[in-house]
């Protein structure tokens, strides 16, 4: 089911086993320009790697790690080391706090240049980040479809994240549904997607 227009926050959209909140622009364009503009200047992107059945693989999509501390997280067998707060970066996490009531202590960013880049079905629910966590997702750039697939109903739910906005995940949505960024040929301009997220000491 595709829900290309869904706006109203306090539905969840996902219809059982998990809670999805999209809360549509919470950053007025102009701002949310200036955000992207910054993050794509000042983040220090990497390219992600990840060891899968023994091959050590280097996707174009980039990535970055900041939190409170340098906390190490790790996913795909590989493990990143948290850089320090940029003052954008913690302007953005206390708007994702104030939108979904939730207190976050790391951000994962990603950047996807085109279309053609990409994220396959996962949830995450790394031990790091305990059970029932709370993630609040913050879009800009290029608007992208994102969808959801139940683990075993095989139910897909889909919407478009627009630029500026904020989409947040909470209750068992990691433990009972997989997530994805589909690529498509149609899109030709880069995306920024920062997950706040709380890692449990």
């Amino acid at each position: 089911m595709d829900l290309f227009n869904f706006r109203d926050e306090n539905t969840n959209i996902l219809p059982a086993d998990g809670t999805v909140n999209y809360y549509g622009q919470v950053i007025k364009y102009d701002k949310a320009n200036a955000y992207f503009d910054t993050l794509l200047k000042t983040i220090a992107w990497k390219n992600d790697e990840a060891v899968i059945m023994g091959k050590h693989l280097i996707t174009k999509r980039k990535v970055a790690w900041y939190g409170d501390e340098q906390y190490a997280y790790t996913y795909s067998n590989t493990t990143k080391e948290a850089l320090p707060w940029t003052k954008e970066l913690l302007e953005l996490k206390e708007l994702a706090e104030q939108k979904s009531n939730a207190r976050f202590n790391s951000c994962l960013l990603n950047l996807y240049h085109t279309g053609d880049e990409g994220m396959a079905w996962h949830s995450d629910s790394e031990r790091a980040l305990g059970l029932n966590t709370t993630i609040a997702s913050i879009s800009l750039g290029a608007e992208r479809k994102f969808a959801f697939k139940h683990k075993v109903s095989k139910q897909v739910i889909s919407l478009v994240l627009e630029h500026g906005s904020l989409l947040v995940m909470k209750d068992t949505t990691q433990t009972n549904w997989l997530h994805r960024l589909p690529p498509t040929k149609k899109i030709t301009r880069p995306r920024i997607n920062l997950t706040f997220r709380t890692i449990v000491l």
